[in-house]
């Protein structure tokens, strides 16, 4: 559709009145208006730019490239000069940049570096009803800048679906300015019930749209990538096999966050004549993209979300219902060239009676030691981490939660108060525990292998499972001659994998022949480049960032990795039970875990897998199992128990417990503790009991050796 036919553009004189007379202005704009792309440009075009650049947040990547494509398209500019972004391991952005299109994680990094925003005249927060964890910390911040910059920034808090009142109330009434976006009408069909595959049903449902409805474009949402991939193979297969000639030519996308750029450009090419396009996406399509040509829309009323359980430190991805918001958006797809229809894979009476209002925001269900960190590396006088102005506050026990992982790994002291180390670690685009065995492994002189283990972690997928498991069926030999970790674990596999393919001159075959994902391995490389610089930046002293090619296994080489890996996982520790291959978590609150079975940590002539680990997260499926797990020795966990010891969650918090009984406090036998003390008896929150136990497990294992 042509950028002066967009909804948005009738309101041009109204928007810049209001913005002119507003330091801050929540847009409600519909899925298709226009907002995104012109609001932008509406704003460069009334003089905005003079003073400053217009950044404009997006809570995914594939968006912020997206997006910024199509306005430096549409001003007929070339992409990185007057309109750029940036996103995570990635700037195409210069001095020229007047638009700035960027995920609202770079936007808080680039205000680690310059807290008032000076570079900016205008900021927008785009796709907020996403609610993403960025986000809501940016809410608060803007907040904050407001207050300081009231004469020369405006802000846009622009979204589809958003609580538009709430939003508004958060920012002292600000207006509310509200922008149709759907042309055209949509019908909605409702299933007479559940279907027994989402997956099977969404199939059947495209192919009778594709023989019996008129010429359109079709959008089928799916959950994530692994439904996708099933998706797109099995309606190929399946429209390949109608009858030539009874109906239109069809070519099927996929749509997902892990796609290469060339992939996600091709959703956006219009489809050949007399043809029908099928993309097939996540909820990324729901909002953050919009594709023209798009009549029907399959919705199968369910989407990945990740939860996180501060109690237990477990991570979950689960298949969860949509919300009525969500619902709505993705009905909406289908009325922007003509009248469209939305089959919805469920009975009404579930919209109605089942489906939540709106989705739950990502703070209350996210693990927030990384927001945390964030918050106290600014170092700003008027801000108060425990109370800090967020649009829905989290839990009292997640903030917790975010405090003891980041003592347990030095970035904070027993105060609460924000380390040297800790300073450097808010520096880098990763993971807390990620960024903290980096920085350690500088000290320990094994920097080079950290960063690739880094790198690696940081992508989505390595294996090809699905390939693996076809070959397993074949023959039972193994699928290829990929290293095992040396018997220590997937971290140190996973160096080894990089290694071998540095060694083999970073070859594509090399990655195919072994079930590699090329684009994950390419994608690692990239980040370790660009985590190579950042380090350099922020280390004292020379760096080694140099990939070792003549790498020896040898136990030696990988004892400093191991050790600097422990330091940085220590919030993430488990000690092996003294009878069997079950793992018990140190921590907080400890659990009985096993080690995932796909994980190469090897156990030695015994059968016994080594005493102490360090994994990368806890995750439910049928029970709770440690992925990504590393072998480390007891010398190094002393260390970190001893600091469980003296953990004070009252002294880390700032007397936020000063009136009542801390949860734990390094006194078990209060009466409080026995009354929170978990369902099962066998688990209790006794930190002193948990070292001495520790400690005489130890000497028992010592007196056998």
């Amino acid at each position: 559709m042509a950028a002066d036919h967009l909804p948005i553009t009738k309101f041009e004189d109204k928007i810049v009145e209001t913005v002119k007379a507003n330091p801050v202005v929540v847009i409600i704009g519909e899925t298709g208006s226009g907002k995104s792309t012109q609001l932008s440009q509406i704003l460069h075009r009334r003089g905005y730019t003079k003073s400053g650049s217009i950044a404009v947040t997006q809570p995914r990547r594939v968006a912020a490239v997206s997006v910024a494509r199509r306005v430096a398209h549409e001003l007929g500019v070339r992409l990185g000069d007057e309109v750029g972004y940036s996103i995570r391991f990635e700037d195409q952005s210069s001095e020229k940049t007047r638009i700035k299109y960027l995920t609202d994680g770079c936007l808080l990094r680039e205000i680690l570096s310059n807290p008032e925003l000076n570079q900016y005249s205008v900021i927008i927060l785009d796709e907020a009803h996403e609610r993403s964890l960025n986000t809501d910390i940016l809410l608060g911040l803007m907040k904050r800048l407001v207050k300081m910059r009231s004469s020369n920034l405006k802000v846009l808090i622009t979204s589809a679906t958003l609580d538009g009142v709430k939003v508004s109330r958060f920012f002292s009434n600000c207006p509310i300015l509200n922008v149709p976006g759907t042309l055209f009408p949509v019908e909605k069909l409702y299933s007479a019930k559940r279907p027994a595959s989402y997956l099977e049903s969404s199939l059947q449902t495209a192919l009778d749209i594709h023989i019996r409805e008129p010429p359109g474009d079709v959008l089928i949402f799916m959950t994530g990538q692994d439904d996708i991939e099933k998706m797109v193979a099995k309606l190929e297969e399946r429209i390949g096999h109608l009858e030539e000639g009874s109906c239109l030519d069809a070519i099927v996308y996929p749509l997902h966050a892990s796609l290469p750029p060339e992939a996600q450009v091709l959703v956006f090419s219009p489809a050949p004549p007399n043809c029908r396009r099928f993309i097939v996406a996540t909820n990324i399509a729901e909002t953050s993209l919009t594709i023209d040509g798009i009549v029907y829309v399959i919705d199968c009323g369910y989407v990945k979300q990740h939860q996180y359980n501060p109690t237990t430190g477990i991570y979950s991805l689960d298949t969860v219902q949509i919300s009525r918001v969500q619902a709505d958006q993705r009905s909406g797809r289908a009325g922007r060239t003509r009248p469209g229809k939305c089959y919805r894979l469920y009975p009404s009476s579930v919209y109605l009676e089942e489906l939540l209002d709106a989705t739950v925001p990502e703070i209350l269900r996210s693990s927030l030691a990384g927001c945390v960190l964030y918050l106290k590396s600014l170092d700003l006088t008027d801000i108060d981490i425990l109370k800090f102005d967020f649009l829905d506050p989290p839990s009292d026990n997640s903030l917790e939660d975010a405090l003891r992982q980041l003592y347990l790994i030095d970035a904070i002291d027993e105060n609460g108060l924000i380390t040297d180390i800790g300073r450097k670690m808010a520096e880098l685009p990763l993971d807390p525990s990620l960024s903290r065995t980096l920085i350690e492994a500088n000290e320990l002189g094994c920097l080079s292998q950290a960063l690739t283990v880094a790198a690696m972690l940081s992508v989505e997928t390595t294996f090809l499972h699905n390939r693996r498991k076809d070959k397993d069926k074949k023959r039972k030999q193994p699928v290829s001659d990929l290293p095992n970790g040396s018997g220590w674990g997937d971290h140190i596999q996973l160096l080894q994998i990089y290694e071998n393919w540095a060694e083999a001159g970073y070859d594509r075959n090399w990655l195919i022949d072994n079930d590699l994902q090329v684009r994950s391995l390419k994608f690692a490389k990239d980040i370790r480049k660009q985590l190579c610089q950042i380090m350099q930046k922020i280390a004292k002293g020379a760096v080694d960032v140099q990939s070792n090619h003549r790498h020896k296994e040898s136990r030696l080489q990988y004892h400093g990795l191991r050790k600097a890996l422990c330091q940085g996982y220590g919030n993430l520790l488990a000690e092996r039970m003294i009878h069997h291959n079950g793992y018990r978590t140190l921590g907080h609150r400890s659990q009985l875990v096993q080690v995932h079975p796909s994980s190469v940590l090897e156990s030695d002539e015994d059968g016994r897998l080594p005493d102490y680990v360090v994994y990368h997260e806890l995750v439910a499926t049928s029970r709770p199992f440690m992925r990504n797990v590393c072998a480390v020795e007891m010398a190094w966990v002393m260390p970190i128990l001893k600091k469980l010891e003296k953990l004070d969650i009252n002294k880390l918090s700032g007397g936020m417990h000063a009136n009542k009984v801390p949860e734990s406090n390094g006194n078990p036998q209060t009466e409080s503790s026995k009354n929170e003390a978990p369902e099962s008896a066998k688990e209790p929150d006794d930190h002193d009991g948990k070292i001495q136990a520790a400690r005489e497990r130890y000497l028992a294992r010592k007196g056998k050796k």
